[in-house]
């Protein structure tokens, strides 16, 4: 947990900083809800890839994400904001996946 927690705060830091400083996408605001969506992707793939998880319950856990996603989002933001947010999500979360089937583990953090 600590390690999926140190993922997040490294991840959504270092996606903020391209986003606000290289990319210079919107304001500051909407960089660091992206940034956050980017680092949530990370660490909840990297604390669910464990092997005593079947996949169901992993898609069900990064359901709960989107959803915490989406409340923040629509909280926050409008739609716009909040449902690109959920793409981001979804591609970190899938490419760890595809990068762990690459290994003979299945695993990345083995």
């Amino acid at each position: 947990m600590k390690k999926a927690s140190l993922i997040l705060i490294i991840a959504t830091l270092l996606s903020f900083l391209y986003h606000h400083y290289i990319s210079s996408f919107g304001n500051w605001e909407q960089n660091l809800f992206y940034a956050f969506a980017f680092g949530l992707g990370w660490a909840m793939a990297y604390l669910l890839d464990t092997p005593q998880l079947s996949m169901p319950k992993k898609l069900g856990t990064s359901f709960i994400g989107m959803i915490i996603l989406l409340v923040i989002g629509f909280a926050f933001f409008n739609f716009e904001i909040a449902v690109p947010s959920l793409f981001r999500f979804s591609i970190v979360f899938v490419t760890y996946y595809l990068l762990a089937s690459f290994k003979a583990s299945k695993s990345l953090r083995r």
